[in-house]
């Protein structure tokens, strides 16, 4: 039985490489429908990895309170957009003196600017480095750690201390080769004491978030004093079961220091990062969707191919069929063979489109420098899939052959 099989697996080889060409093009079709569906999922695996990285450093009991909602509501086209003012300092100021829920910590924290200039001795970076005003538990409440030196702490924010928290990147930019606590660089002409550096977080779409740095908040202030400055306010509860009643309460406050009377509407967005995972969570499940379905079409015209291949290959060889039936093939073993085909060009082209896949996910990943994983679980489907597709299109090909008369086939040309 086994030898059998082996033999039939052998013929099997035998005619692809007859049929070259045609293998290869079949192939390739197979190839491209596992290719979308490897590919597209790797590639939103990727961006869900790296959003929900993100998000979920900062904690589920962080709450931001922003200028916008995060998710903003479809309007029609004869509704007016509606403007919320910005967060500005002085709100930022109140909300810091009125809110005194337990057990939380306010964090206050403005972007000075994207392209600063950052100086070290006779180095210099491009205008590219991120330079953060914040007070004391900013570094806490977004999740970042520590890697070497301290955070800011209070007296550095009260004192408005010259001092700051560096990025992994400016550190190999600027101290390669030496411990950068307590050297002293310099922004816009200012000189500050590094205090500490952060551990390395990586990039989202370009956001290098290690090429950055963080100086007190008023600091910070006396150097950026661009008009219209938007704050953001981050509130973290120390104990999750307070977490409603700290957000309903720190709503409350901001509502009053913005002059809202009860039947207005909130002019800010709040959001907690268990909000923004879940949102992030409903837009890759569109996507996961999306691929599927332009992988399924794909993968019935393969199906298609593949039968189409295989019934001309039953035409091509009817005498040679007619041949092993007069030697006593059972239909069985001439149906085994060419369902063996099938399965064989079946599976290459699942190998093909998974590693295309793979490659296209990757590059992807790199291109916008997402967290790229390994997609088992697209492999497993698209190995599943490509055998289902040789299992449907190899049926009835092998059945055809299998029912052909012998003596028939021996006078076929």
């Amino acid at each position: 039985m086994f030898s059998l099989a082996r033999e039939n697996i052998r013929i099997a080889f035998d005619s692809i490489k007859s049929q070259l060409l045609r293998t290869i093009l079949t192939v390739l079709i197979i190839a491209i429908g596992i290719m979308a569906l490897v590919g597209i999922l790797s590639g939103v695996s990727a961006l869900e990895n790296t959003i929900t990285s993100n998000f979920s450093s900062m904690g589920s009991n962080t709450f931001n309170f922003q200028r916008y909602e995060f998710t903003a509501q479809r309007q029609s086209s004869r509704e007016r957009q509606k403007v919320n003012p910005i967060i500005d300092y002085r709100n930022v100021k109140d909300f810091e003196d009125k809110f005194n829920f337990p057990y939380t910590k306010v964090a206050v924290s403005f972007t000075g600017t994207m392209g600063a200039e950052v100086k070290y001795e006779n180095k210099k970076t491009d205008p590219e480095v991120g330079v953060l005003g914040a007070n004391e538990y900013y570094i806490e409440n977004s999740g970042l750690d520590i890697a070497n030196g301290r955070s800011l702490n209070v007296f550095d924010v009260q004192n408005s201390n010259s001092v700051c928290v560096i990025g992994s990147d400016l550190q190999k930019a600027l101290f390669p080769d030496e411990n950068p606590i307590d050297k002293t660089i310099s922004i816009r002409g200012s000189k500050f004491k590094v205090v500490g550096v952060l551990k390395e977080k990586g990039s989202t779409f370009g956001n290098n978030q290690d090429l950055r740095v963080i100086m007190p908040i008023q600091k910070a202030r006396s150097i950026f004093t661009n008009p219209n400055i938007n704050y953001n306010l981050s509130v973290k509860v120390d104990k999750t079961d307070m977490l409603e009643a700290a957000q309903q309460d720190a709503i409350q406050t901001f509502r009053n220091i913005r002059g809202l009377n009860p039947i207005e509407d909130n002019d800010f967005g709040i959001e907690r990062s268990e909000d923004l995972l879940n949102q992030v969570a409903q837009n890759t499940k569109a996507l996961y969707v999306a691929a599927w379905i332009i992988s399924i079409i794909t993968i019935f015209g393969s199906t298609i191919a593949l039968m189409n291949i295989m019934l001309v290959s039953v035409s091509e060889r009817t005498r040679e069929i007619g041949v092993r039936k007069a030697l006593g093939a059972k239909s069985s073993t001439i149906a085994f063979q060419f369902f063996m085909e099938t399965i064989i060009i079946g599976q290459l082209g699942g190998l093909l489109g998974i590693i295309l896949g793979i490659l296209i996910g990757y590059a992807v990943a790199r291109g916008f420098e997402l967290e790229f994983s390994t997609p088992w679980v697209a492999m497993i489907w698209a190995t599943s899939i490509a055998f289902i597709v040789a299992v449907v299109s190899g049926l009835y090909p092998a059945t055809k052959a299998a029912k052909l008369d012998p003596i028939e086939s021996l006078r076929y040309e």
